[in-house]
């Protein structure tokens, strides 16, 4: 299968997690630092803001922590608040449609799973590239599980 990555391949909007964690340090620094420089704040009042600080970041990275990664046994979907794994034969196929802001796997059980590390918000042809990657492995993979089943 020349069109499939070779395993383990960990998929996650690279331009996007970077944007993110960058954000969030300067975000985190810039209320920290101003905290720090108001003369009139007492000491609660600075510690306000750099715990606001420190949670605006908290919640970028958690943003920026999304990843399908996929391994010889199957897949590992990171969402915001959610990690799930799979096996390869339980993903019946993989979507990405115009419009979707992130990919969908289609589950054998009748559900779908958003994949939130394969979005094609600031890098399309990256997203497009990575979902077909993903599909062709699911689709070898699902083969090779049903063969060795059967056999």
């Amino acid at each position: 299968m020349s069109d499939t990555p070779a395993l383990p391949v960990t998929f996650r909007p690279g331009h996007t997690r970077a944007i993110l964690l960058t954000a969030g340090v300067v975000i985190f620094l810039t209320i920290s630092a101003i905290g720090l420089l108001l003369d009139q704040l007492g000491p609660g009042e600075r510690l306000t803001f750099i715990v606001t600080g420190a949670l605006i970041f908290w919640v970028l990275a958690l943003l920026a922590r999304v990843r399908v990664v996929a391994d010889e046994s199957g897949v590992t979907v990171v969402n915001i608040a959610s990690k799930r794994r799979l096996e390869w034969a339980e993903i019946v196929q993989v979507n990405l449609r115009p419009g979707d802001p992130w990919v969908f796997l289609n589950l054998s059980d009748g559900t779908s799973l958003p994949a939130l590390g394969i979005q094609p918000g600031i890098a399309k042809q990256r997203a497009i590239a990575d979902a077909r990657a993903l599909r062709a492995l699911a689709e070898a993979r699902s083969t090779a599980v049903g063969a060795d089943e059967r056999g």
